[in-house]
């Protein structure tokens, strides 16, 4: 046969193959989403995601040393309070959960990078992620306690906020309210395009955070659309977003290619609660290889132009990578 070029000599060996790699991956661009709940000595298993756990926060820094030797640099942290009422007020509370959390976090694990999600969800009485005007959620009246909560949390010690409330204009009143108050250095991860998706159900589980009534249609994203998910990012940035998010990230790869392409800002993605659920249930059944699908589907978020994932996996992937498995 006369052909000059055969692709596959750049296969041959596994030496070659990761010379030419394309895509590359690092356990510093991982972070791990973590719960931390009320009451002490708890460690819940979530039913619907197993392997994770909700902590009460005399048991969290078992799971922030863990993090820390597996060389996983971030976490997120989730909180969910002891109780509840309609303005959510318990997410700037001075102790509220997250604020505490991020004391004691901050103290027993220092080298860690702590990122908080920004949001009312869990914090609201009928779950919605903000302020309710009749039964819908008021965009300008919520936006005031979405900053005043970033604030909160970035006095108690946050590195980074991620606001995920999906509200009209957050990213510019977060800004100002944190450079106001002397916070010109911390940034802000935005969950610039967070779609409305079934793949948050396990996470509502894990966080009580699912709404009391309707949906949240009204304010995350149709999932049939992705020019709105460029206009959203576009926004994001002019208010001052450091980092761009896509969420979900399995279903919604075109996207983060999208935004790759769009933007000057690192990318990151959120595979999500559901993705997570889908591989364990599906392992658990012996109908597939989990640690060949995670691999498999990490690799792939990152080939569309990640930067930066969040993903509950992610202690198992920083194994994977210093295996030389994946990266």
């Amino acid at each position: 046969m006369d052909m000059t070029i055969r692709s596959r000599r750049l296969r041959s060996t596994p030496v070659l193959r990761k010379m030419v790699r394309e895509t590359r991956m690092d356990a510093s661009s991982l972070i791990y989403p973590l719960f931390v709940t009320e009451g002490e000595d708890k460690k819940e298993e979530i039913p619907s995601m197993p392997g994770q756990y909700r902590y009460s926060l005399d048991r969290m820094p078992e799971v922030l040393t863990e993090m820390a030797d597996a060389g996983v640099p971030s976490v997120m942290l989730f909180g969910i309070p002891g109780q509840k009422d309609e303005c959510g007020t318990g997410a700037w509370a001075e102790d509220g959960i997250i604020q505490r959390a991020l004391l004691k976090a901050k103290k027993e694990v220092p080298d860690l990078y702590y990122i908080t999600d920004v949001c009312m969800c869990e914090y609201t009485s009928h779950g919605h992620c903000g302020i309710l005007t009749g039964d819908q959620v008021d965009n300008d009246k919520t936006l005031p306690m979405i900053a005043k909560t970033a604030l909160s949390q970035v006095q108690a010690g946050a590195d980074m906020v991620a606001p995920s409330d999906m509200m009209d204009g957050r990213v510019g009143e977060i800004r100002h309210l944190l450079d106001q108050n002397g916070y010109t250095d911390v940034p802000i991860m935005s969950y610039a395009s967070k779609y409305a998706s079934a793949f948050y159900g396990p996470f509502r589980d894990a966080a009580g955070s699912a709404p009391s009534f309707g949906d949240r249609k009204s304010y995350q994203m149709d999932y049939h659309n992705r020019l709105e998910a460029l206009k959203e990012v576009k926004q994001d940035c002019k208010e001052g977003a450091d980092i761009i998010m896509v969420k979900p990230a399995l279903s919604y790869l075109d996207i983060v290619r999208e935004v790759r392409n769009t933007v000057d800002l690192p990318v990151a993605a959120y595979s999500v609660s559901g993705e997570y659920a889908m591989i364990k249930a599906a392992a658990m059944k012996g109908w597939i290889d989990e640690e060949q699908m995670i691999c498999e589907t990490t690799a792939g978020i990152y080939r569309a132009g990640c930067d930066i994932l969040l993903t509950y996996f992610a202690k198992e992937i920083a194994g994977f990578m210093k295996e030389g498995r994946i990266g």
